[in-house]
């Protein structure tokens, strides 16, 4: 069963590559199933990239857009993904589904979504290991506190089912999942998780989600923010944390569910990863600690505001640089145009 409709779904990727399988295809389904896929290139993206069914914004395109995030944002950056946000959004997307050109999606990836769940829910559990639930394996997602790895957890049938609103929902990847670098460097792969579980993260359970297969409801895009000024490692994970606290206050859960893609990832060097990953490991905790102590208000409407006094605790912190602030403001800027 496929998207409604009455859904406009957009894939956003960003890529320095040529074509290849897992582009190929994004585009090939996203234009059977009528959706929008944008790519966002960088500096090293090449000048003669050429895909059909996949809209490519050049380093040169970008800059031509009315979007001043694009003019601020660093280059040779992760957090230009932010610009196919903005893309999808002034082109009405109700739905945004983020991946990376190294996840090849299944069948299950273009089916039918829904933003409201009635499934396992685990409310005020501090840190939960949401990986643990879909595989017997030991593992853990980037991002999650080393002190808490092995950490007790309740049993699968000590949770309830309860009803939830999940307008950020967290698709696994099997083969290569989404692991840091000490994994990497020390357990097997590939790994497998299992396709008959879903789990909704309420108040209070904190657990890292990445921007590798994510899907976003409309109420929820200003928390897409991928912050530039920070370890490459931890954007998207210190990102998670944010939207985590600011969902929260809005009776909002975030959903982790089943594979619906396989990633054969690309080449990284294992020791740069964990030298990125340093800032996440010793201080995950802590912003967690910050990011709950904060007086958010409830409200979409009060979302831009909780956005920027998170990210101020962060840069309080000293994990984010100062120059975010800017930068933040933009991003802000450009969603209150797009309104």
């Amino acid at each position: 069963m496929y998207i409604s409709n009455k859904e406009k779904v957009a894939v956003v990727v960003t890529s320095i590559g040529k074509p290849n399988k897992v582009l190929s295809r994004l585009a090939s389904e996203s234009n059977k199933n009528k959706w929008d896929f944008l790519l966002i290139g960088d500096l090293d993206s090449p000048s003669d990239f050429n895909l059909k069914g996949c809209d490519f914004y050049s380093l040169e395109r970008q800059l031509a857009s009315e979007f001043k995030f694009a003019q601020q944002c660093p280059t040779r950056h992760y957090a230009r993904k932010n610009i196919g946000y903005l893309l999808a959004i002034k082109n009405k997307a109700s739905i945004i589904i983020e991946t990376d050109d190294d996840n090849m999606p299944r069948e299950e990836f273009w089916q039918y979504r829904t933003r409201k769940q009635n499934v396992i829910t685990a409310s005020n559990m501090g840190w939960i290991n949401a990986y643990s639930y879909f595989t017997e394996a030991n593992i853990w997602p980037r991002g999650f506190p080393l002190d808490s790895i092995l950490g007790n957890q309740l049993d699968w049938d000590s949770f309830e089912i309860s009803q939830v609103d999940c307008p950020i929902q967290q698709g696994l990847a099997d083969g290569n999942p989404d692991v840091d670098a000490i994994y990497r460097l020390t357990l097997p792969l590939p790994q497998y998780f299992r396709k008959d579980r879903r789990l909704a993260l309420a108040q209070g359970s904190w657990c890292p989600f990445n921007s590798q297969n994510t899907t976003w409801w409309f109420d929820a895009y200003p928390l897409l923010y991928l912050p530039a000024y920070c370890s490459f490692r931890m954007t998207d994970i210190w990102r998670s944390f944010i939207a985590q606290a600011i969902a929260w206050v809005n009776g909002w859960s975030v959903l982790f569910h089943e594979p619906t893609v396989w990633q054969d990832r690309n080449h990284h060097n294992l020791m740069k990863d964990f030298s990125q990953e340093i800032d996440g490991y010793l201080k995950n905790r802590e912003i967690c600690q910050t990011l709950a102590k904060l007086q958010l208000e409830p409200g979409t409407d009060k979302l831009m505001d909780n956005m920027r006094t998170c990210y101020e605790s962060l840069v309080n912190l000293s994990v984010i640089a100062p120059e975010e602030l800017n930068l933040l403001e933009a991003w802000l800027s450009d969603l209150e145009s797009l309104a």
